[in-house]
């Protein structure tokens, strides 16, 4: 047997899901300053029409993320504009290094022919708490450096410009090669689905590598199989649902993020294969860039003693931040401990059986992206 590769990082209208969905970072493996504000213009905001999205290429890496433990609470948020495109608003006048660090950001966006990050329209972070979120990730992912923010964020919507990703959670995979590979789940702290309140809701998403029948089909493909990967990102996306977002995150407090499993069973570390290999470097670097503070934490689970290759690959590609998210455990059934003290009470009896819990398999209960 072979290896596989790794992924990290580790997302708008809900996209249709596979036939197997129920309720509701790839091979790869793997794979975050309160915000100041602009005052806004006297000028009612224009709304623009979203850019038509298009189906493009691949892509997959890191998402960096809180880490677990108590939170600060954030500070009231200002009242939000949710219709205000980010190309209508202008900010007040000055040179941009006189601007807070989110109006810099924001100047630089509006600028950009593409307008939307993660299913949101970019708009005046001062009025618009989503794109406030957005903006405060890419900041804390640079550790408050707003010019490597800017670089970053631009590059992301070039990105985002030209793979159009929200167009592939749509798309139709290789049910042969991508069935059962990848499934996202929410669990809620009541009865009630939480869509709006972070605070009482957790988003994972599953990578079964297991499933995989055969490597060279599944990864020997790369575009096909980061398109795939960023699709799965994008489905986490649309349940984390940041563009309901009501309220702002600062360098320390952030609940708009989500966990990433990875399950390895039955998959040999022994040898390693080159398509292996570069869909694990690819998706890492993807994932990293384009999804920044994303990642929560991410457990490695059924993995044999021997994956100095899988690790290794992270050490290169990831930043000593996210490795610390990165849980290794060999066996699945002991992934539910690794949830007693957290925002939805009772979360690891709510994983599946096979994964220490009491809930519904996967297939049930976890929405996948469309198969035939």
């Amino acid at each position: 047997m072979s290896t596989q590769p790794s992924d990290d990082a580790e997302p708008g209208a809900a996209p249709a899901t596979a036939n197997t969905v129920a309720a509701n970072n790839e091979t790869p493996t793997v794979t975050e300053s309160e915000p100041d504000v602009a005052k806004p213009t006297q000028e009612e905001p224009k709304v623009a029409k979203p850019t038509e999205l298009q189906a493009a290429a691949p892509i997959e890496a890191p998402l960096p993320a809180t880490t677990a433990g108590e939170t600060t609470e954030p500070q009231s948020a200002p009242a939000q504009d949710t219709d205000s495109p980010a190309h209508d608003k202008k900010p007040e006048s000055g040179t941009a290094s006189q601007l807070p660090p989110l109006a810099q950001l924001w100047k630089a966006a509006e600028g950009h022919a593409h307008f939307e990050i993660w299913g949101v329209p970019l708009s005046d972070p001062e009025r618009h708490i989503p794109t406030q979120i957005i903006f405060q990730k890419f900041l804390n992912a640079n550790d408050g450096d707003v010019e490597k923010a800017k670089a970053q964020l631009l590059k992301t919507l070039d990105w985002r410009q030209k793979t159009q990703p929200q167009q592939l959670v749509r798309k139709m995979f290789s049910k042969a090669k991508f069935d059962g590979l990848g499934y996202v789940t929410t669990y809620t702290a009541g009865d009630e689905p939480a869509v709006d309140e972070p605070e009482q809701k957790e988003v994972f998403t599953w990578n079964l590598y297991g499933t995989v029948k055969s490597l060279d089909e599944t990864f020997g493909n790369l575009r096909e199989f980061l398109e795939w990967r960023v699709a799965l990102m994008e489905l986490g996306l649309i349940e984390l649902n940041i563009g309901g977002a009501i309220k702002p995150i600062t360098a320390d407090y952030d609940p708009y993020q989500m966990t990433q499993v990875h399950d390895y069973r039955g998959i040999s570390f022994l040898r390693q294969t080159e398509v292996a290999k570069a869909a694990s470097k690819e998706s890492i670097i993807v994932l990293g860039d384009n999804y920044p503070e994303l990642l929560k934490e991410k457990f490695f689970v059924n993995i044999p003693v021997i994956m100095g290759f899988l690790f290794g690959i992270m050490k290169v590609f990831v930043s000593k931040k996210t490795l610390k998210k990165f849980h290794p455990i060999s066996s699945g059934t002991n992934l539910a401990r690794e949830f007693v003290n957290t925002k939805v009470d009772g979360l690891g009896d709510k994983l599946p059986a096979e994964y220490g819990g009491k809930g519904a398999d996967l297939k049930t209960l976890g929405k996948a992206l469309i198969v035939e």
